[in-house]
């Protein structure tokens, strides 16, 4: 150990990092926090910004400001670590430097999976990160210009693919039919945009297959009122440019195919040099400390633990277990296991509509749509985001328009006749 107050490095600012870096704020340690992005993202609202209903800025917030009164976080780097000696206790980073630690929190998270499919990403994007949700937003609404300027395609262009029935897939699913529906559906003058076509596919039985079968169905009920076809039981054998091709032999021409069926562990699982499970994810002691190794904790969607599930209510309880783990040390207390506490589950569907699993207590529809907006307003960081957020979805279900339509960074198409 050092002299002086101990060097507690936490890499990842998500709502595993977020939570180890509180659960310490009162003690006696220097807190180094470690992030490829300068901010933190409420990766949940994700989608709103790739179906055009909040802006980037609506969702991500500064983590100096966030730590701006924390008087034990003395520093926060801009820097994506590359390397991880356990012996020295030191990492590595992109410009060469290294950085010494006494507790080491890794709380990285996950990115896409596409099942050993890496071609596929290209053609169907994922959504992880605030640059996929505005790369998704862009090929959205380029794909209703580009079919307004090609109605002979329209067909194709304006259907839709999503791969994955799970929360993220369900909620694009739901949002895309709005789009089209509600916000654009007068404003074009040769296509008709109520005519798109939204299909889901999921490879489980149900949709949502981790809730229980009662709301899987009535999300499924909710889903097909909107207008989304919803296929189960379907797995995709091929993507490409023009579309999917489903396990069963069926084609479907899509103008657009979103995956949302897959994750995998950051790679810091394997720069770790532990043991993971097949995802990357970590294996780890009772207390989410990696074995043979007290000072180091993995956390979140970086580690594996039985019976816990991907969330990111999850995510926030490990990383405050990992604080107190660390807090338990410097007052000289026994460690304790980590135990997940179950607090329910959400998942949006469309305007007004939900489902909502809160053990003993399930229901779906407006009401559930209404816990689930506030949970996630209370969970926003800053009160001008929860103030900006509240107010685009109340503009947005009241006038069903989206007010962050804006394409960026596509090239202009040519023009009839152009090469």
């Amino acid at each position: 150990m050092t002299k002086g107050p101990l060097r507690v490095v936490i890499v990842g600012a998500g709502f595993a990092g977020l939570n180890a870096a509180k659960a310490l704020r009162q003690e006696p340690v220097h807190i180094t926090i470690v992030d490829r992005r300068n901010f933190h993202l409420f990766q949940p609202l994700l989608y709103q910004v790739a179906a055009a209903a909040l802006n980037p800025s609506d969702i991500a917030y500064p983590i100096r400001s966030i730590f701006r009164r924390q008087e034990n976080v003395r520093s926060v780097l801009l820097a994506e670590v590359t390397g991880i000696n356990l012996s020295d206790k030191t990492l590595s980073l992109d410009d060469a430097s290294v950085l010494p630690y006494d507790y080491l929190i890794l709380a990285t998270g996950a990115t896409h999976s596409y099942f050993g499919h890496d071609d596929w990403e290209e053609v169907a994007p994922g959504l992880k990160t605030l640059e996929d949700a505005l790369l998704l937003r862009q090929r959205i609404l380029a794909a209703f210009e580009e079919a307004e300027r090609n109605p002979d395609d329209a067909d194709r262009l304006l259907t839709f693919v999503v791969v994955g029935g799970g929360p993220t897939g369900v909620e694009l699913a739901g949002a895309l039919i709005e789009i089209a529906v509600h916000s654009l559906g007068k404003e074009f003058d040769v296509i008709d945009p109520t005519r798109a076509r939204v299909l889901l596919v999921e490879g489980a039985p149900h949709v949502l297959p981790v809730y229980p079968e009662d709301l899987s169905d009535s999300a499924r009920r909710q889903l097909e009122t909107l207008g989304v076809e919803v296929l189960t039981g379907t797995m995709v054998s091929e993507i490409d440019e023009g579309g999917v091709t489903l396990s069963d032999g069926r084609r479907i021409e899509s103008g657009l195919v979103l995956w949302a069926a897959g994750v995998q562990a950051s790679k810091l699982g394997d720069i770790l040099g532990v043991e993971t499970d097949r995802t990357g994810r970590v294996h780890v002691e009772g207390d989410m400390s990696v074995p043979g190794h007290r000072e180091v904790f993995v956390v979140g969607d970086l580690a594996t633990v039985p019976g816990v599930p991907g969330v990111a209510p999850a995510a926030m309880q490990m990383g405050r277990h990992a604080g107190r783990m660390i807090e338990a040390d410097l007052r000289m207390r026994s460690r304790f296991p980590f135990h997940y506490r179950n607090k329910g589950a959400l998942a949006t569907i469309g305007r007004a509509r939900a489902v909502a699993d809160f053990g003993q207590v399930r229901f779906g529809g407006f009401l559930a749509w209404v816990a689930w907006l506030a949970i996630h307003i209370f969970y926003l960081i800053g009160f001008r985001n929860r103030v900006l957020v509240l107010i685009s979805w109340a503009w947005s279900y009241l006038t069903f328009r989206r007010g962050a339509r804006i394409i960026t960074g596509v090239p202009r198409l040519p023009e009839k006749g152009e090469p």
